[in-house]
C-alpha cells in the first residue's frame, strides 16, 4: 500500500447518510461529482455509491479537484470502510482512493 495521503482521502457528513453509510459494504466503487447547487459549500463535491449519496469529499481536498469535476462531469474512484481506529479518533468512517482521480491543474 502506497504511503500517499490521496489514498486515504476522508468521506464527510456520513452522519446525514448513516443508513447508507452502514449498507456498504466494505470495499465499494464511489462515483465524484460537484454539487454546484450546495449553499453551504461552494466546493462540493458528493460522493455517491450505487447512486446513493453517502457524502463528501473533504473540504480540503474538494479545493483543488471542485473546477475540473464541474467541467467535464462525475469520476469513479475506489474506496472503502475507514479502520476502527479512523472512526474512533477522527469520526471518519469512509475513505477514497483518489490515485485513479485526474490530478488538479494548479
Amino acid at each position: 500500500m502506497s504511503d500517499s495521503i490521496l489514498d486515504r482521502v476522508p468521506v464527510v457528513g456520513g452522519l446525514g447518510y448513516v443508513e447508507a453509510v452502514r449498507r456498504l459494504p466494505s470495499r465499494f466503487r464511489a462515483r465524484l461529482q460537484a454539487e454546484p447547487e450546495n449553499r453551504y459549500f461552494p466546493h462540493a463535491i458528493a460522493v455517491t455509491v450505487e447512486g446513493e449519496k453517502v457524502g463528501y469529499v473533504a473540504p480540503e481536498v474538494a479545493r483543488g479537484y471542485y473546477a475540473g469535476m464541474r467541467d467535464s462531469g462525475p469520476v469513479d474512484c475506489p474506496g472503502r470502510r475507514g479502520a476502527r481506529s479512523d472512526h474512533e479518533t477522527s469520526g471518519v468512517e469512509l475513505l477514497l482512493d483518489f490515485g485513479e482521480v485526474t490530478q488538479p491543474v494548479e
